[in-house]
């Protein structure tokens, strides 16, 4: 009996990570979203969804169709996101002694080297990233998910979704293995945003940032736009945390 209820408990805690990766990487997203993803029944998510709630790891937010509740007649829709509680538990790095050797970098070396830092930090995503990018070829579509791809290849949660009237499409990012690092350095940010630019050869605008106290990364791509050349790996990165192409 015991070894059965043992079994029971970490099926059900399975499910609770699946969920809550869930919540991270596509949140806004309601129980029955989840559901059909996970092939479970709705009422059965909904149990986990309450107890990840009381954990303080997920909470309501208003979702893509609007306020919950704005469904008419029938049960509210719900919809979540994940909490700064949940991004902690997802950490891939020590940013308590991350920020404290930026800071003391920044004391020592002066700002700029903090930018230096930052933006070498983005060069070497954008090197890890320039192949695949690549690969997917000149339809920018499949460049920004090819690059959301690869993100989540490092722990970052992404996904691409519509903007408004198809003119645009967001490259959402539901984990940042340093955004408390960046709700101090906003280099490390502005540093990233440029690399997405030259990576999809176009233009972008950060419309909000976990770093900025928001659910999700968004970076706003203007499918509509012609692509630019792309600018030649570390040639635009020349002379440490300068310009700002492509920051919100």
């Amino acid at each position: 009996m015991r070894q059965r209820a043992a079994s029971a408990s970490d099926a059900d805690g399975a499910t609770r990570a699946q969920i809550l990766r869930l919540v991270v990487a596509d949140g806004p997203i309601s129980a029955v979203e989840i559901a059909g993803v996970l092939a479970l029944a709705p009422a059965g998510i909904r149990r986990h969804l309450g107890e990840l709630e009381t954990d303080g790891l997920i909470q309501e937010r208003i979702g893509p169709q609007g306020p919950a509740g704005a469904r008419g007649r029938g049960r509210p829709a719900r919809y979540f996101v994940a909490t700064p509680a949940a991004h902690r538990a997802f950490e891939q790095e020590s940013d308590a002694l991350a920020v404290e050797a930026i800071e003391f970098l920044a004391r020592t070396a002066g700002p700029e080297a903090v930018g230096g830092f930052a933006g070498q930090r983005a060069q070497r995503l954008e090197d890890r990233y320039a192949a695949a990018i690549a690969a997917a070829g000149p339809n920018l579509a499949d460049r920004i998910n090819a690059l959301a791809g690869a993100m989540n290849a490092d722990g970052y949660a992404a996904s691409v979704r519509p903007g408004p009237r198809g003119l645009t499409l967001q490259l959402c990012q539901g984990h940042c293995p340093v955004h408390q690092v960046a709700q101090v350095f906003p280099e490390f940010c502005e540093a990233e945003t440029r690399v997405i630019a030259r990576l999809l050869g176009v233009h972008v605008q950060r419309l909000a940032t976990l770093a900025g106290g928001e659910h999700v990364c968004t970076t706003c791509v203007p499918v509509a736009l012609e692509l630019r050349p792309a600018t030649p790996a570390g040639a635009a990165h020349q002379g440490g945390g300068g310009g700002k192409e492509g920051d919100a």
